[in-house]
């Protein structure tokens, strides 16, 4: 069975090094988007994994479909129409001063997609898996819509749905809300991740004591966060909160928490061992290369440890925080890392040592 993930691809256009948009005079091209780093990293994985968009029919929507087949993704259901493909501009931050990004997406051919494009029975026909994130939704009424159709048709069709929550205020300006549209469609959702303040931004549920900003990030905090989540969303089974702290942009703290639901059809015996509040470990990140993409590779990692270990919730969060761990060292949206990378620093090998 195969996992879907459906979101924008972009065209990301970044200064060289760590220059400034008003230095650069050239920029390195390369594509990325949320739901696309999540299926590159699945693909990375072993997992068979197919990514759903809209994209032009041109030359740069071809690029950015064979960016992904050259790494494994499936794009037999890619809709090809509209006028152009989504652009973003990254201004990579370091030290003191932090990253920056212009976004320029407005009218895409992802922006502009309406409901009945896809034929979701079609795509969800042998998957078990459906990932989108708070993202899509905020882009567009359109897209919006169009994610409602593929959640209720996976719903339907017995397809576990996940959803990073992934608050962009940049994008929230087509008529409604994050809250409003945000809690309808995670009301249908399997599991759920989130960052230090996605709970609070989306659905105003704060963790207590937090601060963020200060770069200590305290984990038993976001037990809050989580129940609550599970309150308001019953549906959820699986609920896990990235913890980020900020020391500078060039070096963060990094961890992760997991709720696990007791589930009344299982066993005791295995309730007892999967149900309950779950924390990784807690890395150093230092020096940062890029940590664009890092909640995804999170998202894909914890998809992957979900599926790859049902029984061991533990296993599964410290699979997820040791991949976005190491996307933090790869330029670009994609995390370019394997199973056994994973496994080594999951392991306790972060020495970086050469791999002879």
């Amino acid at each position: 069975m195969k996992i879907v993930t459906f979101g924008e691809i972009m065209l990301r256009l970044a200064p060289p090094g760590f220059q400034r948009f008003t230095q650069a005079r050239t920029f390195e091209a390369t594509y990325g988007g949320g739901e696309a780093n999540v299926a590159v990293s699945l693909a990375n994985y072993g997992e068979a994994v197919d990514f759903v968009t809209r994209l032009p029919k041109n030359e740069l929507g071809d690029a950015a479909v064979s960016s992904l087949r050259g790494l494994g993704v499936g794009t037999n259901h890619v809709a090809r129409g509209g006028e152009r493909l989504g652009i973003y501009f990254l201004e990579a931050g370091a030290a003191q001063r932090a990253s920056k990004v212009i976004y320029d997406r407005a009218g895409s051919s992802f922006a502009t997609i309406q409901p009945g494009t896809m034929d979701w029975k079609s795509i969800f026909a042998d998957a078990d898996w459906f990932h989108w994130t708070g993202i899509t939704p905020a882009v567009s009424q359109g897209a919006a819509e169009v994610c409602r159709e593929a959640i209720l048709v996976a719903r339907e069709m017995g397809v576990t749905v996940s959803t990073d929550l992934n608050y962009r205020a940049k994008l929230w300006k087509w008529g409604k809300s994050a809250s409003e549209v945000m809690s309808d469609l995670v009301s249908m959702c399997d599991v759920a991740l989130g960052n230090e303040e996605d709970a609070e931004k989306v659905f105003g549920i704060h963790a207590p004591e937090s601060d963020v900003t200060s770069g200590k990030v305290d984990a038993d905090h976001y037990r809050y966060v989580c129940e609550k989540l599970a309150e308001r969303f019953p549906s959820l089974k699986t609920i896990s909160i990235t913890l980020r702290g900020s020391l500078s942009a060039s070096h963060n703290t990094w961890s992760g928490v997991l709720w696990v639901r007791p589930e009344r059809s299982e066993p005791l015996g295995e309730q007892s061992r999967r149900a309950g509040f779950y924390v990784a470990p807690t890395y150093d990140i230092l020096p940062i290369i890029d940590r664009v993409g890092g909640g995804d590779s999170f998202m894909g990692g914890l998809i992957y440890g979900l599926r790859k270990y049902p029984i061991d919730p533990q296993k599964a969060l410290n699979f997820a925080a040791a991949a976005a761990c190491l996307k933090h060292s790869i330029i670009g949206d994609f995390n370019a890392i394997n199973v056994a990378e994973v496994e080594t620093l999951m392991g306790g090998d972060a020495s970086g040592r050469v791999s002879r």
